[in-house]
């Protein structure tokens, strides 16, 4: 599972230019900064998207590159020096923390520091995509196809772990499309060797120094091995990037030979480990997470707010129905959700949105996974247009539109170049205060109009 991210995929992930927010959520699996891009094939990847306050980004699958492997540039010998006196000082840690000295020599041995990580940790605020080319990448026809034929595939199993846990095979199956395209991108970097690297390097490093313990842990529990506890750069790890600590809570011995082996060809303890996490935080079975709608004339979209919950029949009363032009049948409480503003697809959302996004913050990684779990169901892609001639806001423009709202009056309350809740309130204020449609949609127009 992914670290609580900023979707810039991850994917973790996490996002997109004026996408409406997602509330930040404790206990994300997630570790802060992430990749994920795992794809069908290599020439549909899905890259890291910048939504909300979250990012997703997730990193290509590539070979961890060893000590005995390359030789060590010159400007990386110092930090190799400085990476090994970190190292000593963190062994006296991690064997006060429980780590007996066996585990952490053997999880060390030919650990050398890898300034690749540093540059994708660095990297990924500037990479945007829109939401309608994440969900375009996300729930593609390919990747719904391979998601039916996964379904297949492992059928008994999936059934296996929907009738104990109570989440539907077609959500497990979607989450482990998205994290690792069904098992075909897991991952290969050293995950001692990335987390130490990040602990090292100080930015993060209380978070990732507490993942490389729960890391060693599991190593210590005998569930595998140095060399093959591989990933994502940041640590994720197996066919639904886990991360360390949600590994340790969460991770599940769905086979019974004594290992919770989420690393191996055999998907089963992964999928299992998923379906446990999402029914451990209050997965309703048969509730959608959420369904397309049809917005009524003159829709007052200050009420398109997380914080705003109505029954589906009340929403109906208001206009506000299913792409058939029919109430949505009642699933319980729910908000409206529209990513792209006025502009875009709409959604009533249900708790089963908030659920998924203990995976993933980003609202992007949420609407992927549910609709690619219906499209591998059987269900249609959507039917609304999105703004496709609109881009995503860069880093740097992002941070303009806050310097220009707050120059306005309209406190962002701060400039860090993430669109979230304080700044969509303050988009709302001018668009009203402007006569525009109030819907917080950030986009490109509408920093030039701040222009």
């Amino acid at each position: 599972m992914r670290w609580a991210v900023t979707l810039s995929a991850t994917s973790s992930a996490i996002f997109l230019a004026g996408t409406a927010l997602a509330q930040p959520v404790p206990s994300s699996i997630r570790p802060e900064l992430r990749p994920v891009t795992e794809t069908v094939s290599r020439a549909e990847t899905l890259l890291p998207v910048v939504v909300a306050n979250t990012t997703v980004a997730r990193p290509q699958a590539r070979p961890a590159v060893l000590a005995s492997q390359a030789s060590v540039p010159a400007e990386d010998s110092k930090a190799n020096a400085g990476f090994q006196r970190w190292i000593d000082g963190f062994r006296g840690r991690a064997l006060s923390a429980g780590i007996n000295s066996a585990t952490f020599d053997r999880a060390f041995q030919g650990v050398r520091y890898d300034p690749d990580v540093i540059k994708r940790d660095r990297n990924q605020s500037e990479f945007t995509k829109t939401i309608w080319e994440y969900l375009d990448s996300a729930a593609s026809d390919s990747r719904v196809s391979n998601g039916k034929d996964a379904l297949r595939a492992h059928d008994r199993v999936l059934t296996a772990i929907e009738a104990k846990y109570g989440v539907e095979k077609e959500v497990v199956v979607a989450v482990w499309g998205l994290e690792s395209n069904y098992g075909t991108f897991r991952g290969k970097n050293d995950v001692v060797r990335s987390l130490a690297t990040l602990a090292y390097d100080g930015r993060r490093g209380e978070f990732f120094e507490g993942q490389l313990v729960a890391a060693l842990r599991i190593l210590q529990s005998g569930d595998t091995s140095p060399r093959n506890m591989t990933g994502s750069w940041a640590g994720a790890m197996g066919h639904t990037q886990f991360i360390p600590t949600s590994y340790l809570d969460y991770a599940v011995d769905f086979t019974g030979d004594g290992k919770r082996d989420i690393w191996s060809d055999d998907p089963t303890d992964a999928l299992a480990s998923t379906a446990a996490y999402l029914s451990r935080f209050g997965w309703t079975k048969g509730q959608p997470w959420g369904v397309e709608v049809r917005l009524p004339g003159g829709f007052d979209y200050a009420t398109a707010n997380r914080k705003v919950t109505r029954s589906p029949g009340q929403w109906a009363n208001l206009g506000v129905v299913g792409v058939d032009g029919k109430p949505v049948p009642n699933h319980g409480a729910a908000s409206i959700l529209l990513p792209a503003g006025g502009q875009g697809a709409a959604f009533m959302i249900f708790k089963n949105f908030e659920v998924i996004e203990r995976y993933n913050a980003a609202d992007a990684y949420v609407i992927g996974v549910g609709h690619l779990s219906d499209r591998i169901g059987g269900g249609a892609a959507f039917q609304a247009e999105w703004p496709r001639g609109d881009r995503a806001l860069t880093f740097s423009e992002r941070q303009e539109m806050q310097r220009r709202l707050t120059a306005a009056g309209f406190s962002t309350q701060g400039v860090d170049g993430k669109i979230g809740p304080k700044t969509l309130e303050a988009v709302r204020a001018f668009q009203q205060a402007q006569g525009l449609t109030a819907d917080g949609y950030a986009s490109l127009s509408l920093l030039k109009q701040l222009r």
